[in-house]
């Protein structure tokens, strides 16, 4: 079995998380990982950008244990308000995504969040409530309720 050395752009669930160096199955990394853009090949060369991916993923989350844990106690306490276009059936136009659950958790919790943080479970196509999982700290998630609002 041949095996590739990778370096991982994004979080990828099993995996590692971005600025990791993994080692995969050649066949994963040429059919999924590298054409989806959630992975770059390795190279001696490639030093800086792992280390610019760490810095930036440090940079986004919070270093502090407590203040990670008020912040998922924040989060789990409030519900977030997404306001989208529907039809007559509640169906919305158009999907949230995860850029737009960050933002409207931001607005809630005060805190910045990447769209890299937040996981949802399913698409959201239709209005409701909804649970994301958002990723505070390397050990912390917190499971954080948003509403999506049909308006016409």
């Amino acid at each position: 079995m041949a095996t590739k050395k990778i370096i991982l752009n994004q979080e990828v669930d099993g995996l590692g998380a971005a600025g990791d160096v993994v080692e995969v199955k050649a066949g994963y990394a040429r059919n999924l990982l590298l054409p989806r853009g959630w992975a770059s090949a390795w190279t001696p060369g490639a030093e800086k950008q792992i280390d610019a991916l760490r810095k930036a993923r440090r940079s986004r989350q919070i270093a502090d244990r407590d203040e990670a844990l008020a912040l998922k106690a924040k989060l789990e306490s409030a519900t977030a308000r997404i306001d989208m276009k529907a039809g007559k059936n509640g169906r919305l136009f158009g999907a949230v995504t995860p850029a737009l659950v960050a933002e409207a958790l931001a607005s809630v919790a005060g805190t910045e969040f990447d769209r890299r943080q937040v996981a949802l479970g399913s698409h959201v196509k239709t209005a409701g409530a909804y649970t994301a999982t958002v990723r505070v700290h390397d050990e912390i998630t917190a499971n954080a309720k948003f509403e999506v609002i049909a308006k016409a």
